[in-house]
């Protein structure tokens, strides 16, 4: 017995120098985060890390809101935003696990309702391909940012919507698709979307603090969303996210995405059973849609990649000769980013209650380097300067806009001509009326903005969501002088009689 008690002692300083070793490292990892917090300007930062099957961290940094000192914690609740997707990517795993459908099946067969502009895409389009952004559908967030409707009218306006590219051709981030995704739960499982995740994933997980949308929240501990306008960053009003559901309206906590990110490491065990096949888990991770360099992450300037791609519900591209996975989130004035490392059983999830703080990613690779890879670049700082670097660029071009307006201009006609009732099918509604020397603009009842004369038809100003920015309207003219239709920001309206 005392040769073995002899041996454990041999062996103890070792023990205890590793032990203090990780426990160094969480150290420096949660200064390095509060640092980036104050150098990024985020108002609050939750952060959990997964090793092993450990909890290294999960703790609140800043706070819910600027103005007052209500502290961020571990079971803050934030929005999860497009880091969504991945869980309804497992759901529908269930539901192949259990027979119901397979990833290859038409969507027509769950949906005959969805169409796409193209019928030979409608045909074609499978289960799989609602996850892969690989339709030929551009963006279509207008769809849910300048309008309040159900989500079957969204999918329902889809079919309008022209085709950017060909079919399974190239990738374009698309969000109305997982919308669709969520329909087909619903139908095959006989439960809404956000009742089916709640039962298969939050309850058997023991995510106490995660609910499918934010009005299912009755807590105060939750964040407020920020945005910097004119230089100096704000609280702001929530998005209103309760279409995009399943592609985005989750809303949790450090502590329950540690739960997440424990359970996806361990191929989708939990106490007392697996949310997954093993196969179908892996299916999740395998690429799937090669990601050109224009649709993905400028932080990939720095890191430099061999490949990048989309698997269902994750980004993947390969780091020091190792394969992550991770997914972004992003609301107005909130923010997400979910890793995994999965060679070296690791996870990290990061929350924030700022606009695009992109502080996210360089957190998610110096923890990579800190407790798995090695390395000690500093990314907060080098992501930082990028990114001011993109923030140049853009405030030059908006420079070199405004150099462009025509001065001494006059419009076409007196200004309540410019007034009126303008639709399109797609679009929605547009309503115009005529202030003083202004032109106000109602999107659906929804969005709003006052206009100026900018010159020629073209008017200008700011919405009412003074984050947006400013929106741009010109209106065209028909043969015998007289308005015909009015452009905004790419949406065309025609003028109603």
């Amino acid at each position: 017995m005392k040769k073995y008690f002899y041996i454990f002692l041999f062996f103890l300083p070792g023990i205890l120098l590793r032990a203090q070793s990780l426990e160094q490292k969480v150290k420096e990892f949660d200064a390095y985060i509060e640092k980036g917090r104050q150098d990024w300007q985020s108002p609050g930062l939750a952060v959990a890390v997964v090793k092993d099957g450990k909890v290294l961290l999960q703790k609140g940094y800043g706070v819910r809101e600027l103005g007052n000192d209500s502290k961020v914690n571990a079971q803050t609740l934030f929005s999860c935003a497009s880091t969504t997707k991945a869980m309804t990517a497992a759901c529908m795993g269930m539901l192949v696990d259990e027979g119901k459908l397979k990833w290859d099946d038409p969507v027509i067969n769950y949906l005959p309702e969805f169409q796409l502009y193209d019928p030979a895409v409608t045909r074609e389009l499978k289960i799989k391909d609602l996850f892969l952004h690989d339709s030929g559908v551009g963006n279509t967030d207008f769809l849910w940012t300048f309008m309040d409707i159900p989500a079957r009218e969204v999918l329902n306006r889809i079919r309008l919507v022209e085709p950017s590219y060909s079919f399974r051709s190239s990738f374009i981030y698309q969000n109305i698709f997982y919308i669709a995704a969520g329909e087909v739960i619903e139908k095959v499982s006989g439960k809404p979307w956000e009742i089916f995740i709640q039962e298969r994933i939050f309850i058997p997980l023991a995510m106490t603090r995660t609910a499918a949308k934010r009005k299912y929240i009755k807590d105060d501990n939750q964040v407020t969303p920020h945005y910097k306008v004119e230089k100096k960053i704000k609280p702001i009003a929530y998005t209103k996210d309760e279409a995009i559901g399943a592609a985005g309206s989750v809303w949790s906590s450090a502590e329950d995405m540690a739960k997440w990110i424990t359970c996806l490491l361990d191929s989708s065990r939990y106490p007392g059973g697996r949310l997954l096949k093993q196969a179908t888990w892996a299916k999740l991770f395998q690429p799937a849609t090669l990601v050109p360099e224009n649709e993905f992450y400028p932080t990939m300037q720095l890191i430099k990649p061999n490949w990048t791609t989309y698997g269902l519900g994750w980004f993947q591209h390969d780091y020091k000769g190792k394969k992550i996975n991770f997914h972004t989130g992003s609301l107005d004035g909130l923010i997400a980013i979910h890793a995994l490392l999965p060679d070296q059983k690791m996870g990290i999830y990061v929350f924030g209650n700022a606009d695009h703080i992109e502080l996210r990613h360089a957190l998610m690779y110096k923890a990579f380097d800190l407790f798995a890879l090695g390395g000690n670049t500093d990314w907060s700082k080098d992501f930082l300067n990028l990114y001011g670097k993109i923030r140049e660029r853009n405030e030059k071009s908006e420079k070199e806009f405004e150099a462009k307006r025509i001065p001494n201009t006059t419009p076409s006609l007196a200004l309540a001509e410019y007034a009126g009732k303008y639709s399109d099918p797609l679009y929605g509604t547009l309503y115009i009326t005529q202030k003083d020397n202004q032109l106000l603009i109602d999107f659906n009842h929804f969005e709003k903005a006052t206009l100026e004369h900018w010159h020629y038809n073209t008017f200008r100003g700011p919405y009412e969501k003074d984050w947006y920015g400013k929106a741009l309207a010109n209106f065209i003219l028909d043969a015998n002088g007289k308005i015909a239709r009015v452009n905004v920001e790419g949406m065309e309206f025609t003028r109603e009689k």
